[in-house]
């Protein structure tokens, strides 16, 4: 066990956690208390201020300083190790999502409409683990390594740009970030090298006429139902057609409206979803496609149509060296069965693609299914992880940073680190 789980100021420990984290108790089982807390008392983006509140003071118990408010309600720690050298950073996402949790478990969320069903909680924990890791081994830390905790990576605009303009990438040469995968068994961890998720954009379409029709004379004005209906279908119709086939990409309407009444036809019809692509060439055309389709139906049909573009998250792109840093790290503390190599980009968004635009760095995939219970897909009202992997991934990633930042100061040495996927009585990780 590190000793980095007893506090140094045990009187501010958050009471939810107090009660496990004294001097014989485990990591895993710090971060397990962690993580169940945060899952009780969801937060969603950009009103996280009990969340930010109950990390702060978990941190600061085991003797680091942190730093923040940050962007709203960011935070980060910042460990120096004994050496000068590089600054790598950190990223843990730490809102909620804001849907009811149907699950039966005794840490269920206790805010209604409101439930971590993303696994940020899960992020939480782990971003504080790897703090508790690399505070105790501070010295060995060849340079500097920020920890920060981010607000509303589900919201739009979302938090990463807002981190990004606060500073929190000064100086950094490189950021990683995890994030739990209920398609991955526990102790794998899933690696891609280049694009790893697909930007995510949201749109919006109003089609209008001068006030309403009747169903049984649609002659007599617009009939926007009629053309919005005509738009969806071009819009169906681009992917594959105007951009290459072979090129992952996916547009999805998931919002329609129009009137209420049978025999009316609606003054607006209004639809909306979302454009994801793995292209930025593909992102920008199927959006260049989408407005002509608009402009050419509304002069056709006499509608007035407003097509608007919500900008979501970039693609994320993981770095060659920092995939390599993490994949020889996984083989080198756990063995190459935990490696799982992903063949296919995620059309999921994820704003971490903010901060690879900025500095190289590595999005991990982290195992958390082991039954029907933690294999439900993400944002799903039963959602569910298994906790083994927290202490683990939290212990995996200090060792990533500080490899990374031994490699960035002599590539050609062979520095020794401390094991730091075992406890002090020589049991693996997997058993904390």
């Amino acid at each position: 066990m590190l000793s980095s789980t007893t506090p140094k100021n045990p009187s501010s420990l958050p009471d939810s956690i107090a009660d496990i984290a004294g001097e014989d108790q485990s990591l895993a089982q710090v971060l397990v208390g962690v993580r169940r807390h945060l899952h009780r008392h969801p937060e969603v983006g950009m009103e996280e201020h009990d969340t930010a509140r109950f990390i702060r003071q978990t941190l600061e118990a085991y003797g680091l300083d942190v730093h923040g408010p940050v962007a709203g309600t960011g935070l980060y720690v910042d460990i120096h190790g004994a050496a000068s050298g590089g600054a790598v950073g950190y990223r843990a996402d730490i809102d909620a999502l804001p849907t009811q949790d149907q699950k039966r478990v005794p840490y269920r969320s206790q805010t209604p409409n409101v439930a971590h069903l993303c696994g940020h909680d899960a992020h939480t924990a782990m971003g504080i683990g790897v703090a508790l890791v690399l505070h105790e081994h501070r010295e060995d830390l060849q340079g500097r390594v920020r920890v920060f905790f981010q607000p509303n990576e589900e919201g739009l605009p979302s938090g990463a740009p807002l981190m990004i303009r606060a500073g929190i990438l000064e100086a950094l040469d490189a950021v990683y970030a995890v994030h739990v995968d209920p398609t991955l068994d526990v102790g794998r961890y899933g690696l891609i090298t280049g694009p790893a998720t697909a930007s995510s954009d949201r749109f919006e379409v109003k089609v209008r006429q001068e006030g309403t029709g009747h169903s049984a004379r649609p002659h007599e004005g617009v009939d926007t139902i009629w053309v919005a209906s005509q738009l969806m279908e071009q819009f169906y119709e681009a992917a594959g057609r105007v951009t290459d086939a072979r090129d992952a990409c996916v547009l999805t309407i998931t919002m329609l409206d129009g009137s209420d009444a049978h025999n009316v036809i609606p003054e607006q019809a209004s639809l909306g979803g979302t454009l994801r692509t793995v292209s930025p060439d593909d992102r920008e055309t199927l959006r260049a496609y989408m407005r002509e389709a608009a402009e050419r139906l509304g002069g056709l049909h006499g509608a007035h149509i407003e097509l608007d573009f919500e900008d979501g998250s970039p693609p994320v792109v993981n770095d060659p060296a920092a995939v390599e840093n993490v994949e020889a790290t996984i083989r080198d503390t756990l063995g190459p069965e935990a490696v799982h190599n992903i063949e296919q980009s995620s059309m999921g968004g994820e704003d971490f693609a903010h901060y690879l635009k900025h500095v190289p760095g590595a999005f991990i995939r982290v195992g958390t299914a082991s039954g029907p219970e933690t294999s439900y897909p993400l944002h799903h009202h039963r959602f569910d992880i298994d906790e083994t992997p927290l202490a683990p991934t939290a212990r995996l990633m200090a060792r990533v940073l500080m490899n990374h930042l031994s490699r960035n100061l002599a590539e050609d040495e062979d520095p020794s680190h401390p094991d730091l996927t075992t406890s002090s009585n020589g049991a693996t990780n997997e058993s904390q």
